[in-house]
């Protein structure tokens, strides 16, 4: 099932609040056809140690609840 790019940018607007308040951004780099987003953590979040589990639980965990067929996340 191809995941809705549209979709994944919605989901992506409601997160990046919480990571502007840190000093941070994310941008949406891609969305492939097996279920994986590629993103790109920016600004604070970018060299942040704390960058993998922001992935994980702010991203990865609302991105696969809210859009049907997002499987994984992909760093770039």
């Amino acid at each position: 099932m191809a995941v809705d790019r549209a979709q994944v940018e919605a989901v992506i607007e409601t997160i990046r609040p919480r990571l502007q308040a840190d000093g941070g951004d994310i941008a949406l780099i891609d969305v492939s056809d097996d279920g994986g987003v590629t993103v790109q953590l920016q600004g604070a979040c970018r060299g942040c140690p704390m960058a993998q589990l922001t992935l994980a639980s702010q991203v990865e965990c609302v991105l696969k609840e809210k859009v049907p067929g997002v499987t994984h996340i992909i760093p770039a």
